[in-house]
């Protein structure tokens, strides 16, 4: 058994939060008990000695306030040196906080109805719920009411307080335009069967150092049966999950070695006392790995924007400005995404021009382009895990490449991150990056990428081939645009860039490959054998 199951048996986990203010008093955490701060949402940030901490903040239902917009840019600017980031949990990230600082932001957060219980830890994380619920026409079900339901249930819960690992859900009513159910422990996607409104329902998903895309358990659930179902999952994972390796504790590995069968039926006999009803599958999306980007129209006569940021760093004062936006707009509510965007909706035709003009001013305009399906992690900057440097050089690639490929008529994703452990799915985009540290020669280290080729939780449903050799840090952007340019120059129309890479083959995309046409200073930007 690992330290921390040991920790976790000796300490119920959510009794961080009463120990807290005792820290926080004294200036000073007790060395043993740091890592139960991640239930309370709370890690320590990078360097680990100079004693600052970093702080996840969940959106019920990725649906914000204005007012709760102020009080989070406000806590950024008060004690976070300026520092605010959307995460692809739909969450929000500070960072360069106290100890001492934390019992005062949970109150404020407290005020607007925001908090932390569960945004880390081994227990059932922020429930996704789709930015789309409640908008776009061609929504099934709005699934809010059930993300609420199964948030206030599962999240939080003392009775979920201690699972073997981190637990993942997330619920949608437009499966044709989200793919994010893969990479959960469980999804549930609503869709019609013979008229009849219920949800597909997905285990296994996660990623991490060994990616497992969710498996359909084979049933059709009513939506008064979801929070159950949910719960029932929950339990099964946490009474016959793995404790002994952390490494191979995620639910995934249970499915793996039980079956989808069998762990179906120990739901069934143990927790419902009911067998579940058989159903096929919900449809998928084409592409499903980036939000629905731009400016669309609900289902009511007016439109939801999506507003792209760069790798989900937004400044405090900007976020301010979109509170005020969503107030003039709007109606005073703000969306957060999976993959590191937010979004204003209820936004009448009429003022669609306006409100676009004022975003371009905040460098936050609704594009369709690679700033708006490009995630990075946190990286070296903050994170203990990570090996490479991310947010940052990432923003300087999309300022260069942006302007290049704005004509894509296709999304493109780009996810990179700093280590193995894929908190942006590196494995599942159509360019994957993951940071690693390459000893030199004569001494010393250089940062490089692996690269996972054409990965995919659209209509593919597949992780991307991890390729042979390493892109040098300095030479990310280059490789990236060359890439690119390759796939335009040679794509027929509206082909993705799974498809183009099956049809070409991945020995085209090797970084040595790649690279070796910058070199030769090739015209058109064309990959060597084009």
């Amino acid at each position: 058994m690992s330290n921390i199951e040991t920790l976790k048996k000796e300490l119920p986990p959510f009794q961080i939060f009463d120990l807290i203010p005792q820290y926080a008093a004294a200036g000073a955490i007790d060395p043993e008990k740091v890592d139960l701060l991640k239930w309370a949402g709370v890690y320590p940030q990078r360097p680990q000695e100079d004693g600052f901490l970093m702080m996840r903040v969940k959106v019920p239902t990725a649906e914000l306030s204005s007012a709760a917009l102020r009080v989070v840019a406000g806590i950024a600017e008060d004690y976070g040196r300026g520092l605010l980031d959307v995460t692809d949990r739909q969450a929000f990230q500070f960072h360069w906080l106290r100890i001492g600082d934390i019992p005062a932001i949970l109150e404020r957060l407290d005020t607007v109805g925001l908090h932390t219980r569960g945004a880390c830890g081994d227990t059932v994380r922020a429930v996704i719920a789709s930015p789309l619920a409640g908008l776009d026409a061609r929504e099934v079900i709005d699934v809010r009411p059930l993300a609420r339901a199964m948030e206030g249930t599962l999240s939080g819960n003392n009775d979920f307080q201690d699972l073997p690992r981190k637990f993942k859900i997330s619920l949608t009513g437009t499966p044709e335009l989200e793919g994010i159910h893969l990479v959960n422990d469980i999804g549930f996607l609503a869709h019609r069967v013979g008229g009849e409104v219920g949800f597909d329902v997905w285990v296994g998903g996660g990623l991490g150092a060994v990616a497992h895309l969710a498996r359909r358990l084979g049933v059709f659930i009513r939506p008064d049966e979801v929070v159950e179902v949910g719960r029932a999952i929950a339990g099964a994972y946490r009474d016959h999950g793995y404790r002994v390796n952390r490494k191979k504790a995620r639910l995934k590995y249970l499915i793996k070695d039980l079956g989808v069968e069998q762990f179906r039926a120990i739901v069934e006999t143990e927790y419902l006392g009911r067998p579940l009803r058989d159903g096929p599958p919900a449809p998928v999306a084409r592409f499903g790995g980036s939000d629905v980007l731009g400016v669309n129209p609900q289902h009511n006569g007016l439109n939801y924007v999506v507003l792209t940021t760069t790798v989900g760093r937004i400044d405090p004062a900007k976020a301010r400005a979109l509170a005020d936006l969503s107030e003039r707009y709007g109606k005073s509510v703000v969306r957060t995404t999976a993959f590191q965007n937010m979004m204003i909706p209820h936004v009448r035709t009429e003022d669609v021009d306006a409100l676009v003009a004022e975003l371009q001013t905040l460098d936050l305009a609704p594009r369709a382009t690679l700033r708006g399906t490009t995630i990075a992690c946190t990286g070296t900057q903050f994170c203990r895990l990570a090996q490479t440097e991310t947010k940052a050089r990432v923003a300087d690639m999309i300022d260069t490449l942006e302007p290049l490929h704005s004509d894509l008529d296709v999304p493109f994703v780009i996810n990179l991150t700093g280590c193995s452990n894929a908190c942006t799915r590196y494995q599942v985009a159509d360019l994957g990056f993951m940071g690693a540290l390459r000893q030199l020669k004569e001494g010393g280290e250089e940062e490089v990428y692996n690269v996972h080729l054409a990965g995919s939780i659209g209509q593919a449903q597949r992780t991307g081939s991890k390729l042979k050799g390493i892109v040098p840090a300095t030479r990310l952007t280059e490789y990236t645009d060359r890439v690119l340019s390759d796939f335009k120059a040679h794509k027929t129309e509206g082909e993705s860039f799974v498809e183009y890479a099956d049809r070409m083959g991945n020995e085209r995309f090797l970084p040595d490959t790649v690279l070796a046409a910058q070199d030769a200073g090739l015209e058109e930007r064309e990959l060597v054998g084009a």
